[in-house]
């Protein structure tokens, strides 16, 4: 027996990475899964997005659990993608239990030298896209009075980030957004929480301009520079870029009916780094 069997879930950002871990756990668990990814690279985003070959394999380690899956490319900048997205799964699967609103980006820039294209791309990315997700999902959850939804903030969404401000904005934008929709939501039996994670080993942080910004002085930084950061200035435990698989257990928890009656939260996976925060 797993903990969402007969439930339906969709993920955002699933090509790779976090998105990909909760995907897979998810089914693991029971559930049946729609995917999405953007499939293309933005113009202001200095490494690479995850492509559809990504996302097929992401669908196929889905299938590998026992579960359907449904996978689409999917901009979650165009409201109209992630409503036919969710239309898919409605009409294919029955229904949506669990959204897991993941796809994000970074791009970096002093505020004073932001372009409008940059902040539209990673803004309309980490916080429109979130609002398009739960809004898609919303009116077949408050149908069935029941759900649970998962955004993916980040630990920038507790702090202010040099040369990252939109994406530090988006990240704290989004917490606004959940705690907003737990509140609207709430008396349909629907939870809405956020994770807020530190460094995590990703398709986002194993690329070269990641281990520029967190290296910013050295000449040519690579894995270990980046990870050795990492642990030694923004972890307090003795970790570097931390698994997919530890945010993914707590994706699992609160899909979960043991976290019923968590909402409105905004939990810190930060290996410590949640400690050097006012309360």
């Amino acid at each position: 027996m797993g903990k969402l069997d007969g439930k339906v879930a969709v993920v955002t950002g699933a090509g790779r990475g976090q998105g990909r871990s909760h995907a897979i756990a998810l089914a693991r668990e029971g559930a049946d899964v729609a995917i999405c990814d953007i499939g293309h690279d933005l113009e202001t985003v200095p490494y690479p997005l995850a492509n559809a070959d990504d996302l097929a394999e992401t669908a196929s380690l889905v299938r590998d659990q026992g579960r359907a899956c449904i996978a689409l490319e999917a901009d979650v900048r165009d409201a109209a993608q992630i409503d036919a997205l969710v239309q898919t799964t409605l009409t294919e699967l029955g229904k949506v239990d669990v959204l897991v609103a993941n796809a994000g980006v970074w791009a970096r820039a002093p505020t004073a030298e932001i372009s409008d294209a940059l902040w539209r791309e990673v803004v309309e990315t980490n916080l429109y896209g979130v609002l398009h997700a739960i809004r898609a999902v919303s009116k077949p959850m408050m149908a069935q009075r029941s759900g649970r939804i998962i955004a993916t903030a980040s630990t920038a969404a507790r702090k202010g980030l040099s040369s990252m401000a939109p994406y530090a904005a988006s990240k704290w934008g989004v917490l606004g957004l959940v705690k907003s929709a737990a509140m609207d939501l709430g008396p349909y039996n629907i939870t809405v929480n956020a994770i807020c994670p530190g460094a995590v080993e990703s398709g986002m942080t194993d690329n070269e301009a990641a281990y520029r910004l967190f290296c910013p002085e050295a000449d040519s930084p690579g894995r270990a520079e980046a990870e050795e950061v990492a642990r030694t200035s923004m972890h307090l435990l003795p970790v570097g870029w931390m698994p997919a698989q530890d945010i993914t257990n707590l994706v699992v928890f609160l899909a979960s009916d043991e976290a019923r009656y968590i909402s409105g939260a905004a939990v810190d996976i930060s290996a410590g780094q949640c400690a050097t925060w006012s309360a």
